[in-house]
């Protein structure tokens, strides 16, 4: 008797790791820069016709051109991604222009960079920035994707957390709270899609070689690192390869987690 568990269909998807999207249509918040370009990159390297939404029009149209140059296909909509009426037009856009959302990834976030301080030290206002940008926003784009998926019976979800949940770090309360959110939302919405056909997961980055470390002071980028067993921080890359996993075939049977990238600094 042949083992139909066994069917190579049901490890590779029945196609090439290199076009495992082909056909599908992904769309990137947060696109222009950093895990959010190294991820569009990627799905449009495996065959995804690829939105991208930025507030930041310069580098969003450096991450089309690479795309482009490679043979991809690439939307591009400079999205102020606070703005819910423009993010509604804009992924009304998408979906026009491109087909509908097969896969979501909610990458768009900041911590307060400038504003960050201890928390005693800190305003509401900064909260309120910072809790909109990184879990509110993830909560509409997400409400707005997903529909669309229910009712086609497919999709994928991945959302950007931290491992700074794990850890708990100073002068940056508010981003770990929102992060935190973000994967707790992760894990609720997984259970309510996972019905009809739709994964939902999280990646967690540690430091990764974003403009971010790349403003610290010496000696705090130094500590950083030091903290890494592995000796390095992530590239943008190394990011995108498991949220490109996450969006796979090959994870059909993963949903609510979330995968910590981190060299080690933590271990969950």
């Amino acid at each position: 008797m042949t083992a139909t568990w066994l069917s190579p269909d049901l490890f590779f998807g029945g196609l090439e790791m290199t076009k495992r999207f082909e056909g599908r249509v992904a769309l990137v918040t947060g696109g222009a820069n950093g895990i959010g370009r190294a991820s569009a990159i990627k799905f449009a390297e495996q065959g995804a016709r690829v939105a991208i939404l930025d507030i930041e029009e310069a580098p969003l149209g450096e991450t089309a051109e690479i795309i482009r140059q490679a043979g991809g296909t690439v939307l591009t909509v400079v999205t102020n991604m606070r703005d819910r009426e423009a993010v509604k037009a804009a992924i009304e856009r998408v979906e026009a222009e491109l087909g509908p959302v097969d896969i979501l990834l909610n990458n768009v976030g900041q911590t307060a960079r400038k504003n960050s301080t201890e928390f005693l030290d800190s305003v509401p206002e900064t909260w309120d920035f910072v809790v909109d940008l990184n879990l509110m926003v993830t909560f509409y784009v997400s409400w707005l994707v997903a529909k669309g998926m229910k009712k086609r019976g497919f999709g994928r979800i991945v959302n950007i957390s931290s491992d700074s949940t794990l850890i708990g770090e100073r002068t940056i309360v508010d981003y770990v709270a929102a992060k935190s959110g973000v994967s707790g939302f992760t894990r609720g919405l997984a259970r309510e899609l996972a019905p009809f056909g739709i994964n939902v997961n999280a990646v967690a980055p540690g430091v990764t070689n974003t403009r971010g470390p790349k403003q610290l002071a010496k000696e705090v980028y130094e500590a950083a690192l030091a903290d890494i067993p592995i000796g390095h921080f992530a590239e943008p890359e190394d990011i995108a390869n498991a949220i490109t996993f996450l969006a796979s075939q090959e994870a059909r049977c993963i949903t609510g987690q979330m995968l910590t990238v981190n060299g080690g600094r933590i271990f969950y």
